[in-house]
C-alpha cells in the first residue's frame, strides 16, 4: 500500500490512487544499498539491488541494479537498460558496456577477480536501471514454473510494469525524463515497451506515470529479413568474399538471403560457400580473434559448474585458463564473479533461488512472437519519441547495413544528411538525422556491442544525443 507522504505526493502531480493502489497492493518492494563490492571494495558511487514481483500474484521477481547518477541526479534523466540475449543479465551493461565498473583483465590465479572505474560510464549524465529481464535471466526468477514461459510480448509487459512499480517506490524520479534502452536482442522488445508505456498512458484520464522521452538501440535486432539478410553485402563490403561469390549468391538470391535459399538450390549453394569463407570469422567483431570458451576443448564454465555442484566449497577452479588474450576471456571472469557467495551477498540476493548464475540464459522457454519490430518504430516517431539508433560498423551479427535498410523503410524525410561526427580531432563514426528526432549513427570501429570496444567514442555520442546535442 502507498504510504501517507507518498499519497500527497502524487495527489499534486494529479496521479490517481486508484491506480497507485492496483500497482502496489500485492507489490513488495525490497531495495537495499550496496556500500562496497568484493573485488572492489567501498563504492565510489551510488549503488542499489533489490526484486520488483512484476505479475498478478508476484510470482515473477525481476531482480535489478540501480545507479544514480553521478552527475545532476536532480536533473538527469532515467534509463531502463536491457541487455540482449534474450537471456543475457543486466550484469553485462553494468561490467561490459555502460556501467561504472570493468574488469581487470588479469591473468586468473584463483582468487576472485579484481573491478576497475569506467571512466566513461554512462552514469556520468543519466540515472541507470539495468535490469534482469525477462524472467530466468541473471538473478530474476518465479516462484511457479508457469512464470518461466516467456517471451517478446510479456517481457514487454512485464517490463512496463517493473518500471511503474519502481517509479512508485522511488517518487523523486516519477517527473524525471524516461528513456528505455539495450542493445543486441532487445532491439525486438525496447521499441515494444516504449509502445506499451504509451499505450497505457492513453488509458489514464490523469497524468501518466512515466514520463517517457525516447529510447536508443545499439546494433538492434528489429528483422531477420534486415538482420541477417545484410550479411552477405556485409560481408562482400569488407572484403571477406570475393565479388564474383557476391554477385552470383546476390543474382540466385534474388536479394533475398533469409527466404529464397530454402527453395532455391543455386542460393543455398552459394550461401553455403559464404558460411565455409567466414566460419572463422569472429561475427560480433570481424577484425578480432574468434575464440570460444565453450567448445569441447574448453569446457572450464561447464565443468566448474559440475564439480562445483559435486564438491561445492571444497572445489576451485584451477589457475590456468586458457584464451586469455580473448574478449571472452571476460565471460570467465564474470561467471566467477557472480557465482562467489561473498558477491551474492554484497548483492543481496535471495538465497536458495538459483543454483548457478549465467550470464546467458539459453535454455528460457521463450516465444519470439515479435517477428519485426519496424512498425513499432514507425508508431513511436509518429508519437514524437526520441530515438537514437547506433551500430558498431565491424559487427556481422547485425550488420549496419540492414538497420540503414530498415530505417529507409519508414520514408522519414532526412533532417541533417550523412556527415562524419568527431571525438577530439578524430572521426569516430558517421550520423543522419531524420524528422522527428530519430538519429542513426556508426561507431567507426565498433563491434556488436559499441561500448564494450569503444567507450569513450560511445560515452560522447550519448552525452551529446541525451543533452539533445548535435553528434
Amino acid at each position: 500500500m502507498i504510504t501517507m507522504l507518498q499519497s500527497e505526493f502524487f495527489k499534486r502531480l494529479g496521479v490517481s490512487l486508484i491506480i497507485l493502489d492496483r500497482l502496489l497492493l500485492s507489490s513488495e518492494i525490497s531495495p537495499s544499498a550496496v556500500k562496497s563490492l568484493p573485488g572492489f571494495g567501498p563504492l565510489p558511487f551510488k549503488l542499489e539491488t533489490g526484486y520488483l514481483g512484476v505479475d498478478e500474484k508476484d510470482d515473477v521477481q525481476l531482480f535489478y541494479y540501480f545507479v544514480p547518477s553521478e552527475g545532476d541526479p536532480q536533473d538527469d534523466p532515467l534509463v531502463l537498460w536491457l541487455t540482449g540475449g534474450p537471456g543475457c543479465s543486466a550484469l553485462s551493461g553494468l561490467v561490459y558496456e555502460i556501467g561504472p565498473l570493468r574488469f581487470n583483465k588479469t591473468q586468473y590465479d584463483g582468487r576472485l577477480p579484481s573491478l576497475m572505474l569506467n571512466p566513461y560510464s554512462w552514469t556520468k549524465v543519466s540515472s541507470i536501471i539495468f535490469l534482469d529481464a525477462p524472467v530466468g535471466t541473471g538473478f530474476s526468477y518465479s516462484t511457479i514454473a508457469e512464470g518461466y514461459h516467456t517471451g517478446d510480448k510479456v517481457y514487454a509487459c512485464q517490463s512496463r510494469i517493473f518500471l511503474e512499480k519502481w517509479l512508485l517506490s522511488h517518487p523523486s524520479f516519477i517527473e524525471k525524463d524516461v528513456y528505455i534502452a539495450g542493445d543486441s536482442y532487445s532491439g525486438k522488445v525496447v521499441p515494444l515497451i516504449a509502445r506499451e508505456i504509451l499505450e497505457a498512458s492513453n488509458n489514464i484520464l490523469q497524468r501518466p506515470l512515466i514520463n517517457l522521452k525516447g529510447y536508443l538501440l545499439g546494433n538492434p535486432a528489429t528483422d531477420s529479413i534486415f538482420d541477417e539478410g545484410s550479411r552477405i553485402p556485409f560481408a562482400y563490403h569488407k572484403a571477406l568474399i570475393p565479388k564474383e561469390l557476391y554477385k552470383s549468391a546476390k543474382r540466385n538470391c534474388r536479394g533475398e538471403y533469409v527466404r529464397f535459399n530454402r527453395t532455391h538450390l543455386e542460393c543455398a549453394e552459394d550461401l553455403q560457400t559464404i558460411s565455409e569463407c567466414t566460419s572463422r570469422v569472429n561475427k560480433g567483431h570481424i577484425l578480432e580473434p574468434k575464440c570460444d570458451i565453450y567448445k569441447p576443448s574448453h569446457k572450464l564454465l561447464e565443468s566448474r559448474r559440475y564439480m562445483a555442484e559435486i564438491h561445492e566449497e571444497s572445489w576451485r577452479v584451477p589457475p590456468e585458463i586458457p584464451e586469455f588474450h580473448c574478449r571472452e576471456y571476460y565471460d570467465l571472469l564474470c561467471d566467477i564473479w557472480a557465482n562467489n557467495p561473498a558477491v551474492q551477498e554484497a548483492l543481496h540476493i535471495r538465497q536458495g533461488i538459483l543454483r548457478c548464475w549465467v550470464r546467458c540464459n539459453r535454455s528460457l522457454a521463450y516465444a519470439h512472437d515479435v517477428r519485426s519490430a519496424v512498425s513499432h518504430h514507425l508508431y513511436l516517431n509518429s508519437r514524437g519519441c526520441r530515438s537514437l539508433i547506433y551500430s558498431g560498423d565491424h559487427d556481422m551479427v547485425i550488420p549496419y547495413l540492414g538497420t540503414q535498410s530498415w530505417i529507409k523503410t519508414l520514408n522519414l524525410s532526412t533532417m541533417d544528411d550523412w556527415r562524419p561526427w568527431m571525438v577530439g580531432d578524430q572521426v569516430a563514426g558517421f550520423t543522419r538525422e531524420y524528422s522527428n528526432g530519430l538519429t542513426f549513427a556508426t561507431v567507426k570501429g565498433g563491434g556488436h556491442t559499441a561500448p564494450e570496444y569503444l567507450p569513450e567514442e560511445c560515452f560522447a555520442m550519448y552525452k551529446r544525443w541525451i543533452h539533445r546535442e548535435p553528434l
